[in-house]
C-alpha cells in the first residue's frame, strides 16, 4: 500500500510532457558500473549547476518560489546515454530569526526533502517555510523539494489510460468470492501489461536504487559538498540506500516514519505487516469514536462503533450515496484515519451523519476527485514501478491467496485492498532486482535522526528499530502511544524541539530518546451541534 504523501495538499501536481533527452548518441555511449556513472553525472551536475528562474505555471507556486531541472541517466550504466530532467524547487533561505526580528540567522546550505509514496512530488515542500513550526529552518535553510524521476514533470511514469481510473462506485469485500479475486487478477495482469508496454525497456530503470543516485546528482547540482536530507516514509528508504551508498556525502539525514529497510520485507512482506498494523490503527480509531457516543450516537464499544460502520458499508453496496459512494470508497476514506488522527472528526461525523439520513458530509468527504485523474494515475504507476523492480516478488496467486486469506482472518479492514494495490507485481514483465542489504559500519555515517510513532500503521514502528540496528551511530526518537504517520513538525513539541536540534545545531540526544504521544482529537464544534439538534428532534 501507497503510504500517504505529506504535505500533499500544499498544491496540485498536473503532468507535463516526458523528457528523454539524449546526451550525445544513446546507442554509442559506453557502459559503465553504476558507482562510476553517478560519479559521473553528479560531475556533470556540478559543473552545470541549476539555472533557477520562475516556477512553470501549471505548479502554482509563488514567486519567492523558483525552479529549475538537473538532468540524470536513465540507467547509470550509460551516464552519457538518454537523461531525465528532474524539475526541482527551492526558496532561498530568509535568514530572518522568527523569535528575534534584529538578528541575521547564518545559512547552512541546502534542505532536500521528499514526501514518500513512491510516487510522491517534493516540488510543493518549499511552501511549507511559511508554517511557523517551519520558520527555523526555513531562516536557516534553502527549502529544496523536487519531482522524482517518472513523477509529474519528471518524465512522468504512466501505465494506463487516465480515464479508467475507477471513479466510483465501487465494492471493497472484506473477504472476497473466487469470482471477485479471479476479477483482480485479470485487472492485475492488465495492470501489468500496460506498465510494459506504456514504458518499454525503461521501465526497469524506475527503482528506489536510481532514487538514490539521483539525489547525490540532486545534491551535485546544488553545488553541496555534503547532503542534508529529510525524506519521509518510502523518503526514507531510498534515503537509508542513498545512507549506504554515499555515507562520506552525507551531513545530516532525518528519517520520519522509517521503513523497514531488511532486504527480506522489500517489499512483498512490507505490506503484509503495514496491513496487520493497519487492523490495530483501526481499533484505536474505533474507541475514540466510542469515547465520543455522546456526540456521534455510534456506539459506546469499538465492537458496537464496527456494526455502525458495516450497516454504512452494506447500505452503499445496495444504493451507493450520491450515486457514486460505494464501500470502496468508503474504505478509501477510512484507511485516511489510520494515517492520520486529525481526520477522525470528519469521519465520524459523516459515519454518523449518514445513519442519521445525512449523506452530503460523506458523499464530500469520498468522492473520487475527477479532476485529479491523471495525478493519480501517475502517482500509481510509479508506486507500481518502484514496488515491482526493487525485490522479488511472488509469481504464483497461490501464494498471495494463502498469505492474504490468512492475514484478513485476524486483520479484516485493509489486507484484501493492500494486495489488489500490489498484485500487478505478480506479472510483472519487467527485471527485478535484489534487495539491498542496507548498512553502514561505525564510524561509515555522521549521526542520523529517525522518528517513529509507536502506532504508526503505514510504516511500523519495527521498521523504526530495525533502521535504527542498521544504520551505525543513528539516534531514535519515538513518539509513544500515538499512531500519526509523519511526526516532523506535527503537533508534538518534544519531537520538534529534537529535530530543530539536530538540523540547526547538529544535536543529537542519547542513542534512544522518547516524547510522550500528541493528545487525541476532540470532537468538532459542527458535529456538536449536529447532535445537539438530533435530540432535539427526538420526542
Amino acid at each position: 500500500m501507497r503510504a500517504a504523501a505529506l504535505y500533499s495538499a500544499a498544491g496540485a501536481l498536473l503532468l507535463s510532457s516526458l523528457s528523454l533527452a539524449p546526451a550525445g548518441n544513446a546507442g554509442a555511449a559506453p557502459r559503465t558500473d553504476e558507482r562510476h556513472g553517478t560519479a559521473v553525472a553528479a560531475a556533470r551536475a556540478e559543473a552545470a549547476g541549476i539555472a533557477f528562474r520562475r516556477c512553470p505555471k501549471e505548479q502554482g507556486l509563488p514567486g519567492n518560489v523558483q525552479c529549475g531541472t538537473v538532468s540524470v541517466p536513465l540507467y547509470y550504466s550509460r551516464p552519457y546515454g538518454k537523461q531525465i530532467r528532474l524539475l526541482v524547487s527551492r526558496a532561498t533561505a530568509t535568514h530572518k530569526d522568527p523569535h528575534n526580528s534584529k538578528r541575521r540567522v547564518p545559512g547552512q546550505g541546502a534542505l532536500v526533502y521528499n514526501p514518500g509514496g513512491p510516487g510522491a512530488s517534493g516540488v510543493q515542500f518549499p511552501l511549507i517555510g511559511v508554517i511557523p513550526a517551519w520558520k527555523r529552518l526555513a531562516a536557516a535553510y534553502d527549502l529544496v523539494g523536487y519531482a522524482p524521476r517518472g513523477v509529474g514533470p519528471s518524465a512522468p511514469l504512466t501505465c494506463q489510460d487516465p480515464k479508467h481510473i475507477a471513479k466510483g462506485p465501487s465494492l471493497a469485500p472484506t473477504f472476497p468470492s473466487e469470482a471477485y479475486k479471479k476479477e483482480r487478477v485479470e485487472r492485475a495482469k492488465a495492470y501489468a501489461r500496460g506498465c510494459a508496454e506504456r514504458a518499454g525497456s525503461a521501465l526497469q530503470y524506475y527503482n528506489s536504487l536510481n532514487n538514490a543516485r539521483d539525489l547525490d546528482v540532486l545534491r551535485a547540482a546544488l553545488r553541496e559538498k555534503k547532503l542534508t536530507f529529510m525524506g519521509a516514509s518510502y523518503g526514507t528508504y531510498f534515503g537509508a540506500l542513498y545512507a549506504h551508498l554515499f555515507p562520506q556525502h552525507v551531513r545530516r539525514m532525518v528519517f520520519d516514519s522509517a521503513v523497514n529497510p531488511d532486504p527480506k520485507q522489500i517489499w512483498y512482506h512490507s505490506n503484509l505487516a503495514q496491513s496487520a498494523a493497519f487492523e490495530g490503527r483501526w481499533t484505536d480509531f474505533r474507541e475514540w469514536v466510542a469515547e465520543h457516543d455522546n456526540v456521534y450516537g455510534l456506539g459506546v464499544t469499538a465492537a458496537e462503533v464496527l456494526a455502525s460502520y458495516e450497516k454504512v458499508r452494506a447500505r452503499l453496496a445496495a444504493r451507493p450515496a450520491g450515486g457514486k459512494i460505494g464501500p470502496g470508497q468508503l474504505q478509501e476514506a477510512f484507511l485516511q484515519a489510520g494515517y492520520y488522527d486529525d481526520y477522525w472528526p470528519s469521519r465520524a461525523q459523516a459515519l454518523s451523519a449518514y445513519l442519521k439520513g445525512d449523506a452530503k458530509p460523506l458523499v464530500e468527504l469520498a468522492s473520487p476527485v475527477t479532476e485529479a485523474a491523471a495525478e493519480e494515475e501517475n502517482t500509481n504507476a510509479v508506486y507500481t514501478a518502484v514496488e515491482c523492480n526493487d525485490a522479488p516478488w511472488p509469481t504464483d496467486w497461490a501464494v498471495w491467496d494463502r498469505d492474504n486469506t490468512r492475514l484478513a482472518r485476524v486483520a479484516p479492514f485493509e489486507t484484501w485492498d493492500n494486495a489488489w494495490m500490489n498484485l500487478p507485481c505478480a506479472f510483472w514483465q519487467a527485471p527485478r532486482q535484489k534487495a539491498v542489504d542496507v548498512r553502514t559500519g561505525p564510524g561509515e555515517l555522521p549521526p542520523t535522526l529517525i522518528l517513529a510513532a509507536e502506532r504508526d500503521a503505514a510504516t511500523p514502528y519495527e521498521g523504526a528499530l530495525e533502521m535504527h540496528r542498521r544504520l551505525a551511530g543513528s539516534v531514535l526518537v519515538t513518539e509513544r502511544d500515538a499512531g500519526t504517520h509523519g511526526i516532523a513538525y506535527g503537533p508534538n513539541a518534544c519531537v520538534n524541539g529534537h529535530v530543530d536540534a539536530y538540523l540547526l545545531e547538529g544535536r543529537l540526544p542519547g542513542r534512544r530518546a522518547a516524547c510522550e504521544g500528541h493528545p487525541a482529537p476532540k470532537p468538532t464544534a459542527a458535529a456538536k451541534r449536529q447532535h445537539k439538534t438530533a435530540a432535539a428532534r427526538r420526542p
